[in-house]
């Protein structure tokens, strides 16, 4: 019987079945690169408020940020380092996907929205907010939806998820309104401002961050409409199933313990409280450990 056990113990070291604990094994894929370079590269847009842009002292700062930044942390323990740098990649709506596949950036911290399409090339997080699209608009214009758009011109940043709903609200509704392409966020609202367009098309919490950002509530305000959904997550690379894991692990632990709530407090105080929406997906991805 004695012999029988040896053998059976000899049999499953041999099969790596008493293999050493998770936190000891051989890492591969971004922990290994992070193990090694003793440096998380994360991916950060820069005027993307109030998600991921850069302060008056130039630092990247926002609530995507501070979730990677969380995330970096939770690498760094994972791969046994007592500190690692942080490697600031700026991207933008253009490059964004592209630099994270290709390994530049480790993962993007910005305002990125989870679509079917996207995973042909990147894998996401679990999500981390929900929004809609809307319209920014004079106060004084009367518009409150794409109803209103007819003959009108409307900003949006070509390439992105708000661009494609925007055409295809317009195009249900029967409206023909010109596309007025911008590069980012603050040319949207310039062109607003300056007459070039009769509205800013873009998720709802970006736009209330144009309102504060550029002291413009006066002038400005949010149409009633939303006309899309838009689900935020993190892009990471393909088939890292492990770096995937420790984002995942740190949201959930986020979620779980009611810190998310002093992040969203410190980002979106000027919204009041999350709404049920984004409620129930905290709820719905606070995973048990």
């Amino acid at each position: 019987m004695k012999r029988f056990a040896l053998a059976v113990v000899a049999m499953l070291v041999g099969c790596g079945a008493l293999a050493a604990p998770s936190g000891a094994q051989q890492l591969d894929g971004t922990l290994k690169r992070i193990k090694d370079s003793g440096a998380v590269r994360l991916a950060f847009r820069e005027n993307s408020a109030p998600f991921s842009f850069r302060g008056s002292d130039g630092k990247p700062q926002g609530y995507s940020v501070d979730l990677c930044e969380r995330i970096a942390r939770a690498a760094q323990q994972e791969v046994g380092l007592t500190n690692v740098s942080l490697q600031w990649v700026p991207v933008t709506v253009e490059n964004r996907a592209a630099t994270v596949a290709s390994g530049t950036a480790d993962i993007e911290c910005g305002s990125t929205t989870a679509t079917i399409s996207r995973m042909a090339t990147v894998d996401f997080t679990s999500l981390t907010f929900v929004d809609g699209g809307g319209f920014l608009v004079s106060r004084s214009s009367g518009i409150q939806g794409t109803t209103d758009l007819s003959g009108k011109r409307v900003a949006v940043i070509p390439g992105t998820t708000t661009e494609r709903a925007l055409k295809d609200e317009l195009q249900k509704v029967g409206i023909n309104a010109t596309i007025v392409p911008v590069t980012d966020h603050n040319k949207g609202f310039a062109a607003l401002d300056g007459g070039q367009a009769d509205a800013y098309a873009s998720d709802r919490v970006i736009l209330v961050g144009l309102l504060v950002q550029n002291n413009a509530t006066a002038r400005y305000g949010i149409a009633d409409q939303q006309f899309s959904y838009e689900p935020y997550a993190l892009m990471v690379r393909r088939n890292d199933s492990a770096f995937r894991l420790v984002a995942n692990r740190t949201l959930a632990r986020l979620y779980r313990s009611g810190d998310i709530a002093v992040i969203y407090s410190k980002w979106f105080s000027a919204l009041g409280n999350p709404g049920p929406g984004l409620v129930l997906m905290y709820r719905l991805f606070a995973f048990p450990e």
